[in-house]
């Protein structure tokens, strides 16, 4: 995989991890329909896509720092009553539901779907337009911290949508979010929150697997640069999308994802 191909690869999972267009789709677009980095193994491109995720894992605990910190010690030292302390308690029962789905399912989802380019189009634009229409119909009553659990358990529930590539983790979060009455950047927030421990489980579940580390140790350079790019992409787009959504909706997120879904239908009918 050429370096060109490396920095093309990163930029779209820093920029597609975080805002609401589906990164799994994202990547099989760009490499079975564009071919950037289509020449890669099915081992190197799995251990390069851990790369890619360690990278925006990075971007949310380095841009978050304090927010996790205060959280985690909020949570320990007094629970739910604090309303910092009740969201890291929020994070664990939002996370429990797409755990076990992804854990049971996640692998024979990925065989059947991941090549079946029709609901990958489709789910980008249905999903593209529910985010725009929860968004629109739904009122902003709610900050991260009036948030109740049955809340956070029902956005956490929407994750299991995202095993379908197309679908995307903070869109069906997000529009989840909003439907539940959280303001945009809450709703926003609370999803990115909610990717930390989800990539976090999903990199360490590759990680443990002993082939991968054969793959690392022979591409470290491009592991790390593969690391880097969605890391500085990864922070730069969480800063601008939380300051973009405190002015604008999601329309523009739903007309770029019927435009790629009408893109991929294009490029089925005449290959």
């Amino acid at each position: 995989m050429s370096f060109v191909e490396i920095l093309i690869l990163g930029f779209i999972q820093g920029i597609a991890e975080f805002l609401p267009i589906s990164s799994s789709a994202h990547l099989i677009i760009f490499r079975d329909i564009f071919g950037i980095g289509a020449g890669m193994s099915a081992n190197m491109e799995l251990t390069f896509d851990i790369a890619l995720h360690f990278g925006t894992l990075l971007a949310i605990g380095v841009f978050f720092f304090h927010d996790f910190i205060r959280m985690i010690c909020k949570g320990f030292t007094k629970g739910v009553a604090d309303k910092d302390g009740k969201i890291l308690w929020y994070l664990v029962a939002a996370t429990i539901p797409a755990a076990i789905v992804g854990v049971l399912f996640e692998e024979p989802i990925e065989k059947i779907i991941r090549s079946n380019y029709i609901v990958i189009a489709l789910a980008l634009a249905i999903m593209g337009v529910i985010i725009y229409l929860a968004d629109k119909y739904s009122k902003q009553t709610k900050t991260i911290q009036k948030m109740t659990l049955s809340d956070a358990i029902l956005i956490g529930c929407s994750q299991v949508f995202a095993l379908i590539p197309g679908f995307s983790r903070s869109g069906t979060t997000i529009a989840a979010g909003r439907v539940l009455g959280l303001d945009r950047e809450s709703a926003a927030k609370f999803s990115f929150f909610l990717s930390a421990p989800v990539v976090l489980g999903a990199v360490v579940l590759q990680l443990i697997k002993d082939s991968v580390w054969g793959v690392i140790a022979a591409n470290l350079g491009t592991f790390i640069l593969g690391i880097l790019v969605s890391f500085v992409i990864g922070l730069l787009c969480i800063k601008y999308l939380l300051k973009y959504l405190q002015k604008h909706n999601f329309k523009v997120f739903m007309i770029y994802r019927v435009f790629l879904a009408v893109v991929v239908i294009l490029y089925i009918m005449v290959r």
